[in-house]
């Protein structure tokens, strides 16, 4: 096999495709499979059924086997894709040397200096890496730099977010690896790297969001949100978490409350499924969550009332006027945000944490 035949993605897809059950219990262990699929919970191997794989293709051969889709999130891909989401890998080639070792297929010959070069105009560095989605979200995080005077500052200016001083859960990556599906070649955009910690701020996955070239947008791809590492129970913090804490799922949702509640730690779960998941602080004594206007925020909710009831927390619902307390925060204004969350504050918590607008 030459190098370059080893670098071609649709042959590798092909090939797993071919071992696609094999694939999935590798890699998504945590699966079962259920008739002609494998069903689990997210390509980083989360419990659940959430994600389905295609086991085998159509009878005349041209079937879907490999591919796979995430009903929660409308994720989808190859198999390809898996490997590099479940081992939390940056480099396409770190992910096409992963499928040859799996399929036991002769690696490429080592990478010289321009291949090196390549590799660095994707933020990568050339010498070998460790593969765990932990060990990957580190070194993203080490590659980038914090949102001061960069897109990421234009990005959150561009959503009204203005009150952007001591956000180190916050930085930003001028060139980061995005691949839309497994047909579709890698490439690189800016992006807002956010941190995902755990109650100690052990970091433990990354968020990555994918801007446009001027900073005042998303980048204009299929998927320019998508998580990296482990999620479960964690969260992107701003603040100290005590006795008061407000959670909900998308990061500028959350920086929203910060505008006019600056005091008061936050987490974004980046999802209502991870948000109805969170891991609750052993010293938090009032939970305020964050409804977002739809049946996922609607469950999330349910479901975090009977945990904290169950915990002996008082838990409080913030529902915004809009769809969410960012387009409240864009169409209404600071002022408006302030009245909508007063009467929703518990009385003791609108002294110490609700501050008049200021201009």
């Amino acid at each position: 096999m030459t190098d370059a035949h080893a670098w071609d993605a649709g042959d590798l897809a092909r090939r797993l495709a071919e071992n696609a059950e094999a694939v999935c219990r590798h890699y998504l262990s945590t699966g079962r499979r259920h008739g002609n699929y494998w069903l689990v919970g997210d390509v980083h191997n989360t419990p659940g059924r959430s994600l389905y794989v295609r086991l085998h293709g159509g009878p005349d051969g041209r079937g879907a086997a490999g591919r796979w889709t995430d009903a929660s999130t409308g994720a989808f891909g190859d198999l390809l894709d898996i490997i590099r989401d479940c081992l939390g890998l940056l480099d396409f080639r770190d992910v096409a040397d992963e499928a040859r070792r799996f399929l036991s297929l002769p690696q490429p010959a080592p990478r010289l200096a321009s291949d090196r070069g390549r590799s660095h105009a994707f933020g990568h560095d050339a010498a070998p890496q460790a593969s765990g989605t932990a060990d990957s979200a580190r070194r993203l995080w080490a590659m980038s730099r914090p949102i001061a005077g960069t897109l990421a500052e234009i990005w959150l200016h561009h959503r009204d977010l203005t009150r952007l001083t001591d956000l180190p859960s916050l930085r930003f990556h001028p060139d980061c690896y995005y691949r839309a599906d497994a047909d579709s070649p890698p490439e690189t955009w800016p992006a807002m790297i956010a941190a995902v910690t755990d109650l100690d701020g052990t970091l433990t996955g990354m968020h990555r969001t994918w801007l446009a070239a001027d900073g005042r947008g998303k980048a204009p791809v299929e998927h320019p949100r998508r998580a990296l590492g482990g999620l479960l129970g964690h969260a992107v913090r701003f603040g100290v978490a005590s006795d008061v804490l407000a959670a909900g799922e998308g990061i500028e949702t959350v920086l929203s409350l910060r505008q006019v509640l600056p005091d008061l730690p936050l987490a974004a779960c980046l999802s209502s499924a991870h948000l109805a998941a969170m891991v609750f602080p052993s010293m938090l004594r009032r939970l305020y969550v964050l409804r977002d206007d739809d049946p996922a925020g609607d469950h999330a909710v349910a479901t975090l009332v009977a945990r904290t009831q169950e915990a002996g927390i008082e838990c409080l619902v913030l529902s915004p006027r809009l769809a969410d307390f960012n387009d409240d925060l864009r169409y209404l204004g600071r002022g408006a945000m302030r009245a909508i969350l007063h009467p929703q504050l518990a009385p003791q918590d609108v002294a110490r944490f609700l501050h008049p607008v200021t201009h």
